[in-house]
């Protein structure tokens, strides 16, 4: 199941400079975008815990990325 709403993503895309966005193209980039945050989180998680911390910060995330 997604985390993010279809409707944030097309104006996402929207705000891109689209006139128009199709239905697939919104699912198409929230399945993109969520792929990449799991990635990304995974990996802040995983250095915060070598940090011996339990929190993941904002520099884990900029770390992560």
């Amino acid at each position: 199941m997604s985390e993010l709403p279809v409707a944030a993503i097309e104006r996402l895309i929207r705000k891109a400079g689209a006139e128009r966005v199709s239905p697939q193209a919104a699912s198409a980039l929230r399945d993109v975008l969520e792929d990449a945050a799991n990635r990304i989180a995974a990996k802040a998680a995983k250095l915060a815990k070598h940090a011996g911390r339990k929190t993941v910060t904002e520099e884990d995330i900029r770390l992560a990325d």
